[in-house]
């Protein structure tokens, strides 16, 4: 496309602030959930394992509520049911935080990770279809505000829990989501239904052509670098109040920080993303950026104290911030296999390490505390490094 007729289209639309908000919703109410994680293993009488437990009842309502959503897009498209799964989740934080007993609570947990997971995939699906509309790129903006909402939700949530509790608080949380779904109803786009892979497309997917073979083991280890960089993700947002909380002595309005500054510098690069890869190219920007993560992690595992936890949990942010949308970008080109295929592989692996090794890193950390987690998650890390190369197929020019 010509700088003119990009020029000619509208940088901001009704439809691509309407789906901004949803994204920013859906950050906001994971991050109130980040500094409620200390009460509510306090209230429930949980340990590190128990917990871990109940953080993966979140999980797995989240991976059962992903196909599920993803068939309703395809049969009646992604508008209604963004707005849908945005609306019962007002209820979410209120049930988590009123739940009498365990099994009460992980139900609701099971619950509100079957709305969030939901409704990521409805928002990715219909920020996809306000791209074409618009013909400009703002997947990276949305997840930014995303991650902005994060950033409220955290910083906040731990605000308002230490001055009025958990109640207010979630009352409060929701009603900003009333006022988000309010203000988006009524211009989030309209789809069409999502048609399913054509005839071609099957064809090759049933009967593998020279080099798909080659493609399959590309999406699948493209998949692997994508969990290895959602898991500290995860890690922080799951466990970071409760490390700062127990091992740092941080108040709650601290803790609560340790995603909010993760959030917040991520959503500054991912504001940035963009021309920092056309600049870099794919392969470099994500070598430099998975660098800085580990250098920030391990940081965050060596902190003296709450603040310094806090500053590394910051750099992680700036580093993390753009692997994984390099990722998805890279799968979304790979010659061989259909998009959708590849995109599909790549963010269930994704969202299977942001969503489940959190619990796992809850049953270690019980045996060894939380700081040589943080020391452990570097290591991982560098794991993509050496599988860096397969980002070059972000710069795939089309056609």
């Amino acid at each position: 496309m010509s700088a003119s007729s990009l020029a000619a289209r509208p940088f901001l639309s009704p439809e691509r602030v309407a789906v901004s908000l949803m994204f920013l919703a859906n950050g906001f109410l994971v991050g109130s959930w980040a500094p409620k994680i200390p009460e509510f293993a306090l209230r429930l009488d949980l340990d590190e394992s128990a917990l871990g437990l109940m953080i993966m009842c979140f999980g797995i309502g989240s991976l059962c509520a992903m196909p599920l959503v993803g068939l309703v897009i395809s049969r009646r498209g992604s508008r209604m049911p963004v707005l849908w799964l945005a609306a019962m989740a007002i209820t979410s934080l209120p049930l988590v935080t009123l739940a009498p007993s365990i099994w009460t609570a992980a139900i609701a947990l099971f619950l509100f990770g079957g709305m969030i997971g939901g409704m990521d995939v409805a928002m990715n699906a219909n920020a996809v279809e306000v791209e074409k509309h618009l013909d400009r790129a703002i997947m990276s903006s949305c997840h930014g505000f995303w991650s902005l909402g994060g950033v409220a939700g955290a910083t906040l949530g731990g605000l308002l829990i230490a001055y009025f509790g958990v109640l207010v608080h979630a009352l409060l949380a929701s009603l900003m989501i009333v006022v988000a779904v309010a203000l988006a109803w009524p211009r989030l786009l309209a789809d069409p239904p999502h048609a399913h892979l054509d005839d071609a497309s099957q064809d090759r997917v049933s009967s593998p052509r020279p080099g798909l073979l080659t493609a399959g083991a590309t999406v699948w280890l493209t998949g692997i670098i994508c969990l290895i960089m959602m898991t500290p993700e995860g890690a922080v947002l799951d466990w970071g109040a409760l490390y700062l909380r127990q091992e740092l002595a941080a108040s709650p309005a601290l803790s609560g920080l340790a995603f909010g500054a993760f959030s917040a510098a991520m959503a500054l690069m991912r504001f940035l993303g963009d021309l920092v890869r056309d600049r870099l190219g794919a392969v470099r920007t994500f070598r430099l950026s998975a660098t800085l993560a580990m250098i920030g992690l391990g940081a965050a595992g060596l902190a003296p104290s709450a603040e310094w936890a806090v500053a590394g949990f910051a750099i992680a942010g700036l580093g993390l911030a753009n692997t994984v949308p390099i990722a998805f970008s890279a799968a979304g080109n790979l010659p061989g296999l259909p998009q959708g295929v590849a995109i599909s592989v790549v963010t269930f692996m994704g969202y299977s390490g942001l969503l489940f090794a959190p619990s796992v890193i809850g049953f270690v950390a019980e045996h060894t505390g939380f700081a040589p987690i943080y020391l452990a998650l570097p290591v991982f890390v560098a794991i993509p490094l050496v599988f860096s190369r397969l980002m070059r197929h972000a710069d795939r020019v089309a056609g």
